[in-house]
């Protein structure tokens, strides 16, 4: 009975702990400010694919000349992805439909974009789309930047 107990109360503190460093993972994240809840879909087929497979959800943090992407659901201290600006290409964007309304957040809008010949969707909020097509109209001087 003692060992029971024991193991249940390690298996609790293990579990606390488990937790905590993941809230502590994302404030860290989000401490550098510039952050915004961003869905992503790496390497979409050119027929766009509605069922709602493929999309993590993760945060995004400008960075300079780049956008960090972090998984929500992920002890990683480095980002998943790193979108550096210049390589960012908007190919368009719409409305989740089918199954995916209900793989993203309620109010997301999707933009489909190139990265260095990857094809990719975002999925965030009208007013986190402002913000990112606001980050790469910003680009210095002699940068090509394509905002659809």
């Amino acid at each position: 009975m003692v060992l029971a107990l024991t193991v249940c109360g390690i298996v609790v503190a293990l579990v606390v702990l488990g937790l905590f460093v993941f809230g502590l993972r994302r404030r860290l994240i989000q401490r550098s400010g510039g952050t915004f809840d961003c869905s992503l879909r790496w390497d979409v087929p050119e027929r766009p694919d509605t069922s709602g497979k493929g999309w993590s959800y993760g945060v995004a943090r400008y960075s300079g000349d780049r956008l960090t992407w972090f998984r929500v659901f992920s002890y990683a201290p480095r980002p998943r992805r790193v979108l550096e600006r210049a390589s960012i290409e908007v190919a368009g964007r719409r409305l989740p439909e089918g199954e995916e309304e209900l793989a993203l957040l309620s109010d997301a809008v999707i933009l489909v974009c190139l990265h260095q010949g990857t094809r990719l969707e975002l999925a965030m909020s009208e007013d986190a789309l402002t913000g990112f097509l606001a980050w790469l109209e910003a680009a210095p001087p002699g940068q090509r930047v394509n905002v659809a």
